[in-house]
């Protein structure tokens, strides 16, 4: 592979980067990944230029740029890389590195869900749910969120719980909203383990359980950061001071237990 990729091969030379960019039989190395992405990405390969983007936009071997992500993610999603197309309407979404133009960020992401791209399909739903760049359509979103979901996406069953639990397009309906929180739950949602947990704490859809509120906002905030952890931590402790020291013991030990199983069959 290495004497392909320094004969000029771009296939052979992504190849290459992707190796030193996931450390795999050579030490991780994301500098190093970014040379060879480059030479590839500059022969016009679309996975090349999407992954270069990659590094730009998360500041991996590079200094963070969300400027020179956004024309990489540009040049792949020309050539119809899906992920490219859905990391640059994200861009556009956020005015990060480019201009905030929602009918732009609802083109690009719209072409990757065309080609069945999930998160991108999980997006579209929220450009119909939020009516960014889109006219705002629950039963679209509602419809763009199970086809996501179909494919496993993480954040699609969250976001499907929320339209039944708001009644959102949909009868409001917290045993379904339920459903499709355990499922994301399941699947490591932080926002959906966040989310069960309220129903656990108010009742909606499932008998009041301050244990499973409880194990649920721990867990949640276990897999976020900053004033989103806080946030989910201020609702457990309004929660711990309604239990018993015993029940404490109790969340704690079933939270232990549902991260040992990968939030399976909790």
């Amino acid at each position: 592979m290495k004497t392909q990729a320094a004969q000029g091969n771009a296939l052979a030379q992504h190849a290459f980067g992707a190796l030193y960019y996931l450390g795999r039989g050579v030490p991780q190395d994301y500098a190093k990944a970014r040379v060879w992405y480059e030479k590839a990405a500059t022969q016009g390969y679309a996975r090349a230029q999407f992954t270069l983007g990659l590094l730009f936009a998360e500041g991996q071997g590079v200094p963070q740029d969300f400027a020179q992500a956004g024309q990489w993610f540009q040049k792949a999603a020309a050539q119809g890389d899906a992920e490219a197309q859905d990391h640059l309407g994200f861009l556009y979404a956020k005015g990060k590195g480019v201009p905030q133009d929602y009918a732009q960020a609802a083109k690009w992401i719209q072409k990757a869900a065309a080609q069945g791209n999930a998160v991108a399909q999980s997006n579209v739903g929220v450009l119909y749910r939020d009516g960014q760049g889109v006219p705002q359509d629950y039963t679209a979103a509602r419809q763009w969120f199970e086809k996501a979901a179909a494919q496993g996406d993480e954040g699609a069953p969250f976001r499907l719980g929320g339209l039944y639990y708001f009644g959102l397009g949909v009868k409001q309906d917290y045993p379904t909203a339920r459903q499709w929180l355990e499922k994301g739950a399941a699947l490591g949602d932080a926002e959906a383990q966040d989310h069960l947990g309220t129903l656990y704490a108010k009742g909606h859809g499932v008998p009041q359980d301050y244990v499973r509120a409880y194990m649920w906002f721990n867990l949640s905030a276990t897999n976020l950061t900053g004033d989103a952890q806080k946030q989910v931590e201020d609702n457990r402790d309004k929660v711990a001071r309604r239990m018993t020291p015993a029940q404490i013991a109790e969340a704690q030990r079933l939270s232990q237990q549902c991260q040992a199983q990968q939030f399976k069959g909790c």
